[in-house]
């Protein structure tokens, strides 16, 4: 990838109990490359979590004076596209990564895991509940969680619960979002189906999907980035799809 994009503003959004360290992780070098800086803002406490990302969007974009690029991983990717449909004429783009469900979360892997791990620390405490959600996950997943987790402090269990029951992007609402939008989704990630991901680029006017891995993602965290980028570039120059 090269340096073609006009300096719009970018901000994006981590997932549900991760943090703007993760994501940056992910997208700054990927951007880098095509000339874009992204904004991470820290995550708001508690069960201010999705209102507050909504927020931090809407004075992103009244500061910018100019559509702005949004995005994120996982929740922050719900949370980007929701304000989009809301906020059509102030989105110059979209870069989701790894959308989780659309519509009500009712009984999706993600939804299910953020409220049952909202549970665990609420009965056993954050070291407890660290040491059961993380059993059995990759090593470099486990490291980032116990990091975001920490991070959260007081309000983590409240932001779980908050994500878990959020809904996702309405997919008619999304068919009226005419900005270029680039999604990736790990082909091999449960919690968030790859089907997902492409629910949402038929719904949109204007999408391209990557795939990628979460073993990929492990040993590279730019990878994630660089699909969701790749896939945008492709939504920008008019290439749809693409498995």
């Amino acid at each position: 990838m090269t340096s073609v994009m006009p300096a719009s503003p970018v901000v994006l959004l981590p997932g549900t109990g991760s943090d703007e360290v993760f994501v940056r992780s992910v997208f700054a070098g990927p951007l880098a490359s095509v000339g874009l800086t992204p904004h991470t803002p820290t995550p708001p406490v508690g069960d201010a979590l999705a209102c507050g990302y909504l927020a931090v969007l809407d004075r992103a974009a009244e500061d910018a004076g100019m559509p702005i690029v949004v995005g994120g991983i996982s929740f922050g990717a719900h949370l980007a596209a929701e304000w989009a449909t809301r906020n059509p004429a102030a989105c110059a783009g979209l870069l989701l990564a790894m959308p989780a469900w659309n519509g009500p979360p009712g009984d999706a892997p993600a939804s299910h895991a953020a409220r049952h791990c909202a549970e665990l620390v609420d009965r056993h405490g954050l070291d407890a509940a660290l040491a059961r959600c993380t059993e059995g996950v990759p090593g470099w997943l486990a490291t980032e969680l116990d990091r975001a987790w920490r991070r959260h402090g007081a309000g983590l269990a409240a932001g779980l619960r908050a994500a878990g029951r959020h809904p996702g992007p309405d997919l008619d609402a999304l068919a009226t979002l005419p900005a270029p939008t680039g999604i990736a989704t790990c082909v091999d990630d449960p919690v968030h189906p790859a089907d997902v991901a492409w629910r949402w680029a038929a719904a949109l006017p204007r999408a391209s999907v990557v795939e990628t891995t979460l073993s990929t993602l492990g040993a590279d965290r730019e990878s994630l980035g660089r699909a969701t980028v790749l896939a945008w570039l492709r939504a920008r120059s008019g290439v749809a799809g693409i498995r």
